[in-house]
């Protein structure tokens, strides 16, 4: 499965709850409520992938290579050690605070951040008209 690709997101259901359970400051919790919605860039070549996360403040880019631990820098400047794989078609990304699996449904991704008992599903799109191919940021 090829997740390479530019997602803007579009849907979000317990996002708040989410940020509150992982210890996201209160900045980024207010950022969000305003109904930022951050702008996703994956690059993808075999087991290399380069994640950016866009958004109006900053824009923050990560490298790994599936099944290698690395360690991420979170928006607000906290360090995790993380893991991803692919399993099933479904990109599984394992922290210490939460697991993230992002599933491609057609034109759309569908990402699930599980922490403990908050589930938080976001619904990323990209629709092949546009956001697959132009940079929207």
């Amino acid at each position: 499965m090829d997740f390479s690709g530019t997602w803007k997101i579009y849907s979000e259901e317990n996002l708040e709850a989410f940020l509150k359970a992982v210890g996201a400051p209160d900045m980024i919790i207010k950022m969000r409520q305003n109904k930022e919605k951050p702008v996703v860039v994956i690059e993808q070549k075999g087991d290399e992938f380069t994640y950016t996360l866009k958004t109006a403040i900053c824009t923050q880019s990560h490298s790994f290579t599936l099944g290698k631990e690395t360690e991420m820098t979170t928006p607000d400047g906290r360090k995790l050690k993380c893991t991803f794989t692919v399993q099933d078609g479904k990109l599984i990304s394992v922290t210490e605070k939460y697991t993230s699996v992002r599933e491609i449904q057609g034109d759309e991704m569908v990402e699930l951040l599980i922490f403990l008992a908050v589930l938080v599903c976001v619904n990323l799109d990209t629709s092949k008209k546009f956001h697959r191919s132009r940079n929207i940021m």
